[in-house]
């Protein structure tokens, strides 16, 4: 058998097993060393309905499917990748053949070509986006295909099958763009997005737990907000919380809860009935006080962490805009509107009082406790820089920086900023 022989005999058991198998919802690359072990775990061979080890004519196994998994040795990608790319190369060019306006009135009537030529650049496809998950042709080609179909059912499969290649490749650009394409598609049908939005969410927590950092992955999250009720939006903040809290190193997820704020508040800019949206503003009111309680908290407990600062810089620029310069939607909620009503000096004279008490350097210096007070201190210069612009907020920075501790403060631990700290303080 020559190595292109060898090459089409995969790429039939590969498409083989993922159409026997619709369900796969992760797949692997392993050793061949590895087979056996997964054998043994699997408790020796288990019927082929549920159990695939698929061996090439040379003996040396090639796939592994069990429980939804798929496992492909690393042996024979090379071929199968070239196979499965020259049969995605010749179905696309056929298909796109077939639907040349010339071509097409010599075999009018023939759908049964047109089926088998879509089935073939979906099949193939598939079987490529596994191995390669940034083929952008590949995930073109079956754009084309579903924007003809308009088939609810198919576009369904799309997210089985991102799923699948996001298993492997959780930063793939081209999956989450793909993704993306999809919900655009079906978002005519707002009961079942709704449905598919709070899916999505999930799915951007479960890969976010492996894959540190993804950046890739919360911007589709953030991306999501945008289709997002008010209700789920609230929801949503309340469901990301204890995740946040766990994981505070991971900036992601605050900026994702920044963007969920952001459309609470565009939410409430929409509501032209003052009576309607008065009940709608005290929730705000209360969830933007929850997050700062919350937010407090956790920087006392996770000492020295820039990103949960900068999350405090957001809440407090918020606050100052929307409810410490207006309590008008709150005049039905006297004990609410008492607070606003003094929320911005109440608000200063906390945040101060908590800057200071952060500047306190325990003698033993742990490098922790020092990033803490600087984050502190330029915390409050900036809050100070902000309530200049903010009009009618009259604050002379001498209310803020008491006997020029923070400049001292700032020149030990940043020397290296001295001349930015002369200039501002």
């Amino acid at each position: 058998m020559t190595e292109e022989e060898k090459g089409v005999d995969l790429l039939n058991q590969l498409e083989h097993i993922l159409e026997s198998d619709p369900l796969i919802d992760e797949v692997g690359f392993i050793h061949p060393s590895q087979f056996f072990i997964l054998n043994e775990e699997a408790g020796g061979v288990l019927p082929s309905s549920n159990h695939h080890l698929l061996q090439s004519e040379d003996g040396i196994s090639s796939f592994w499917n069990r429980d939804h998994k798929l496992g492909i040795s690393i042996d024979i990608l090379l071929p199968l990748y070239r196979a499965a790319k020259n049969a995605f190369m010749a179905a696309i060019a056929q298909y796109k053949a077939h639907g040349n306006p010339s071509v097409k009135e010599e075999k009018s009537g023939d759908e049964n070509i047109s089926c088998h030529l879509e089935s073939e650049v979906m099949k193939h496809s598939r079987a490529l986006l596994l191995l390669s998950s940034d083929f952008g042709t590949a995930w073109n080609s079956r754009k084309l295909v579903l924007s003809k179909k308009q088939d609810l059912s198919m576009f369904m499969d799309e997210f089985l099958l991102s799923a699948l290649v996001l298993s492997y490749s959780p930063k793939s650009e081209q999956a989450w763009s793909h993704r993306r394409w999809v919900i655009k598609m079906i978002a005519g049908n707002y009961t079942y997005l709704q449905e598919v939005l709070g899916k999505e969410s999930e799915l951007v927590e479960k890969i976010a737990e492996k894959s540190k950092m993804n950046y890739r992955a919360w911007n589709h999250r953030c991306w999501l907000v945008f289709y997002m009720t008010g209700e789920q939006v609230l929801h949503e903040l309340d469901k990301s919380r204890s995740w946040a809290g766990l994981h505070v190193a991971d900036n992601c997820c605050f900026h994702y809860r920044r963007r969920l704020m952001l459309r609470i508040l565009e939410c409430s800019c929409y509501k032209q009935d003052p009576n309607a949206s008065s009940g709608y503003n005290i929730e705000i009111y209360r969830v933007w006080k929850e997050e700062l309680d919350w937010n407090k908290m956790l920087i006392e407990r996770y000492i020295g962490r820039e990103g949960l600062w900068l999350h405090r810089r957001f809440l407090s620029l918020c606050w100052i805009k929307h409810f410490a310069t207006d309590g008008g939607d709150l005049s039905c909620h006297s004990e609410l509107k008492t607070d606003a009503n003094h929320d911005i000096s109440n608000f200063l004279d906390n945040e101060i009082q908590y800057v200071h008490s952060c500047l306190a350097i325990p003698s033993d210096d742990f490098e922790d406790v020092e990033t803490q007070a600087v984050f502190s201190a330029t915390y409050i210069l900036w809050l100070t820089k902000q309530m200049y612009e903010c009009e009618g907020i009259e604050l002379q920075q001498k209310q803020l920086i008491r006997g020029g501790e923070l400049k001292i403060l700032l020149k030990k631990h940043r020397p290296e900023k001295s001349f930015l700290w002369d200039s501002i303080i």
